[in-house]
């Protein structure tokens, strides 16, 4: 029995060989002055040249500083929120009702990124704009918030939220269902209200889960979406949305500079594989189970 069990997960096991392990070959080319004509084999070794110029430029501390803004804006509220609309979804008694906003809040994921910045793009025009044509009815000025500095952070958060937050309830909804249905009993015999049980029961019992999803979060700490920052950068608010991943997309694809921008993104995966070891490693000092 046990073989058909180790069958079924070949198809996986050689999806991460050959696309993520396979590929990690290629991280070499940081260290040298990569020429495509010439191959890995044939081009100049330099060592650590290409890391002296990422951390001595004076993008990086730029590129830092708004990568790490918009995670600490996307910890702060784009984590959280799932897990509250699963303990709200989790508080609902009719299930048509239940099933029909999880059906709702899901879709979003579903889209992509083009569409959702679309979206953001005509509520939010100043010509014809729903957002705007509300405020100048109001007797405001009309607020260009696609090319505002200020706004950007707000507005890549909003969207992060409005798509994936429904997604994100999934594991928590799951974490839920296995909660022991006895301890509400105890709670209720002693008088617990349903905000003392979701307290004292409900998010005790989802700790486990939520520490271990907020490990891998810390992970992505330096790796945003592409797809999502890429599209909400223009000229006009680029000093405070360009990030390590757009950057890599300048130098490494527009400008053909492979080694520099490979050297960006090794040093991406360093700053994540020490901060899922140093988060993990915090989990555990505070009893946590943590992910390993």
């Amino acid at each position: 029995m046990n073989r058909w069990m180790y069958a079924m997960m070949v198809p996986g096991i050689l999806y991460f060989v050959i696309f993520k392990y396979v590929p990690m070959w290629g991280v070499v080319i940081s260290f040298q002055d990569y020429q495509p004509f010439l191959g890995i084999s044939g081009s100049q070794w330099v060592g650590m040249k290409h890391f002296e110029r990422l951390f001595s430029s004076p993008d990086f501390w730029l590129l830092f500083k708004n990568t790490l803004m918009l995670f600490i804006w996307d910890l702060t509220f784009a984590f959280s929120i799932p897990i509250v609309l699963a303990l709200m979804l989790n508080e609902l008694r009719s299930q048509f009702f239940k099933r029909a906003v999880q059906t709702m809040i899901y879709i979003p994921h579903f889209m992509s990124w083009v569409i959702v910045v679309s979206l953001t793009y005509i509520m939010l025009t100043t010509e014809g704009g729903i957002v705007n044509d509300l405020l100048v009815k109001w007797g405001g000025e009309p607020v260009n918030f696609m090319l505002s500095q200020g706004w950007f952070r707000p507005l890549y958060t909003v969207q992060t939220i409005w798509k994936e937050a429904g997604w994100g309830t999934i594991i928590y909804l799951a974490a839920l269902s296995g909660v022991d249905q006895q301890l509400y009993e105890a709670a209720r015999m002693d008088g617990a209200s349903r905000w003392k049980q979701m307290w004292h029961v409900t998010i005790p019992g989802i700790r486990s889960t939520i520490v271990v999803l907020l490990i891998l979060k810390v992970g992505d700490m330096l790796d945003l979406s592409f797809d999502h920052v890429f599209l909400m950068v223009n000229s006009m608010n680029r000093e405070v949305a360009d990030v390590f991943d757009t950057f890599v997309y300048l130098t490494g694809i527009s400008q053909g500079q492979f080694s520099y921008s490979t050297a960006i993104g090794l040093f991406k995966s360093a700053v994540g594989l020490v901060m899922v070891v140093a988060a993990n490693k915090l989990a555990k000092m505070l009893g946590e189970e943590g992910i390993y």
